[in-house]
């Protein structure tokens, strides 16, 4: 399984004395949660797991233009104190230019963290073999010294038995998403 790291030049991330009140996930479907039952998407998962209130701003559909549309209302108004960013993955079947797609991550990335927050990045493959976007990711996560997850999927992305369809997992894939998420999350919080 793909390792979860801090960004590997920062000893801290940003903003780790944030004093905002509210954990947020901005994405896409996966957060969202197309393909889990009621309350076993990615966030409620999560949520359950570190006993504290999760806002689940996933779109499906999403590109990172879209989500950098929409950061105002559904992140940046809410105080954030710690937003777990999952997107790219419709950029990458939609096949945006990675520059395009990266420039507007670092983008949210960066309001996010001038708003005082820490930030997650979570990566996803934009490919079925081998993914130029990860060493994209890791750069994004070293450069704005925030901790990366750097293949949300990995292990889950194409085992019939932890998928829903093609694309999304089922609840027992998001059971295995939402751990690695809790693994990065959880010590940020103290």
């Amino acid at each position: 399984m793909a390792g979860l790291l801090l960004a590997a030049c920062a000893p801290e991330p940003a903003n780790r004395d944030s004093r905002g009140s509210e954990i947020i996930f901005l994405g896409d479907s996966l957060t969202a949660g197309v393909g889990a039952s009621a309350g076993n998407d990615l966030p409620s998962r999560v949520s359950a797991a570190l006993k504290v209130p999760i806002v689940n701003a996933g779109v499906p559909g999403d590109t990172t233009a879209y989500a950098l549309a929409r950061l105002d209302r559904d992140v940046l108004s809410r105080n954030p104190r710690l937003v777990v960013v999952t997107l790219g993955g419709n950029d990458f079947l939609q096949r945006r230019p990675l520059k395009e797609t990266f420039r507007d991550l670092d983008e949210i990335v960066r309001r996010i963290q001038e708003k005082g927050a820490m930030v997650v990045v979570a990566g996803v493959r934009s490919g079925l073999f081998g993914s130029p976007a990860q060493a994209e990711y890791r750069a994004l996560a070293r450069r704005r010294r925030a901790a990366l997850i750097p293949d949300l999927l990995d292990g889950v992305f194409g085992h019939p038995s932890l998928m829903s369809d093609g694309v999304h997992p089922n609840d027992a894939g998001y059971a295995v998403v939402a751990e690695r998420v809790r693994r990065v999350v959880e010590p940020l919080l103290k």
